[in-house]
């Protein structure tokens, strides 16, 4: 039963769907944004940074398998799962702020907001899907929207100047329940929607043995490993920058929010570039373009100018998530239909989980190496995905135009 209760017509459902994603998944980055300030609140270990990341990744993964497992969102409204998830999500982010936190109780409250936010960014996809047959390039717009809010919270921590920090928190989690109030009542269930098979576990290596689907997916694997880790960093450049630099001020928080948010723009364009060149070719165009840019950014974070290190940053952030909406297509157009919705979470699951990896490692070896070298083992990811790609069929290829 629809809780909606403004009509509208059916073409504006995309557009609420896109702002509730966005205002929603502006969670994901909040702990990221402000986690210098919990470190001088807390006592939190220096390298912080890294575990808080990784604790709302490994805690989207438990969620979207759970979400699947008990299938949610095709047992209940998914405008209604997805209004609970908004709330419960911005409920736990909301915690940090009433309580004297430990670094154990930090990570706690991040993995339950990622465990939520599986009922947000999936979820909200799928309700995208139940009004639309063919959703074509708003699943760049669906993707954008997440690159958005992931890089909203450095914005909020850029333009509140001396506020405490308190007021990311705040602001994000008063988004997050009103983006979900928005979809839920404005927003009906589709006339696509219908129940799907439970997940099968089973078939966690029968979907790799389509030979093209698992080319697919491990491009998309190569792809994750350095996108969540380059976000999560951004930061972490800009304030090397600065001190190598001794440079009396410099924004990190708002240069950071324009270097990820920039990728929305590369969702955007790489969708529009599929429909001259190909899906597979456009991922793999983005794919060389981000692997240039992990082995060029030892020499231009040290040497190039403010400027430059800018503009470079730029075509990073509009490569590194140009081909995300491009692998989703080529996934899920070589998966075989009957376990499709199985398949797709897999695939997503262990494209997180991988996130997870690269993130500690980035983490750990920036106790090591400087940080001008700490992005050349991303690298790795989009030569692993370029590998992969490099001997599809000819006529999966023709497929994805």
């Amino acid at each position: 039963m629809n809780m909606s209760i403004w009509s509208l017509d059916k073409r504006w459902y995309l557009p609420i769907i896109v702002i509730a994603q966005f205002l929603c998944t502006s969670l994901w980055f909040a702990g990221n944004a402000i986690s210098p300030n919990l470190v001088a609140e807390f006592g939190l270990p220096e390298d912080s940074l890294g575990h808080i990341a990784s604790a709302v990744q490994f805690g989207f993964i438990s969620g979207t398998l759970f979400y699947a497992l008990f299938n949610l969102a095709d047992r209940f409204s998914p405008s209604k799962v997805f209004f609970i998830s908004a709330v419960m999500a911005g409920g736990f982010n909301l915690i940090i702020t009433l309580f004297d936190q430990s670094f154990l109780s930090i990570l706690i409250l991040r993995f339950l907001t990622g465990f939520f936010l599986a009922g947000i960014y999936p979820v909200g996809m799928k309700i995208a899907a139940d009004h639309y047959e063919r959703l074509g390039r708003a699943l760049g717009f669906l993707v954008g929207a997440l690159v958005l809010g992931t890089a909203l919270p450095h914005l909020i921590k850029g333009s509140l100047g001396a506020q405490p920090w308190q007021w990311v928190i705040y602001t994000t989690s008063v988004l997050t329940c009103l983006g979900g109030l928005i979809l839920v009542l404005i927003v009906p269930d589709g006339p696509y929607h219908k129940p799907a098979q439970r997940l099968q576990l089973s078939a966690f290596l029968n979907v790799f043995s389509r030979v093209n689907f698992r080319k697919a997916a491990f491009g998309y694997f190569g792809h994750m490993w350095e996108l969540y880790a380059f976000w999560t960093f951004v930061p972490v450049i800009f304030t090397f920058y600065r001190d190598f630099h001794k440079l009396d001020r410099l924004d990190v928080s708002t240069l950071s929010f324009i270097t990820i948010a920039i990728g929305s723009l590369g969702c955007i364009i790489g969708g529009l570039l599929s429909e001259k060149w190909g899906t597979l070719k456009t991922a793999k165009i983005a794919l060389v373009v981000s692997c240039f840019c992990c082995l060029l950014s030892p020499v231009i974070i040290i040497q190039g100018s403010l400027s430059f290190l800018i503009i470079f940053l730029l075509i990073w952030g509009v490569s590194v998530i140009a081909d995300s909406p491009l692998f989703s297509t080529l996934v899920a157009q070589n998966a075989s239909p009957q376990i499709k919705g199985t398949a797709l979470t897999i695939v997503n699951c262990v494209g997180f989980a991988i996130t997870i990896v690269s993130i500690q490692l980035l983490n750990y070896l920036q106790e090591i190496v400087g940080v001008n070298y700490l992005f050349l083992i991303l690298a790795l990811g989009g030569i692993f995905g370029l590998i992969s790609l490099r001997t599809r069929h000819s006529h999966s290829a023709s497929q994805n135009t």
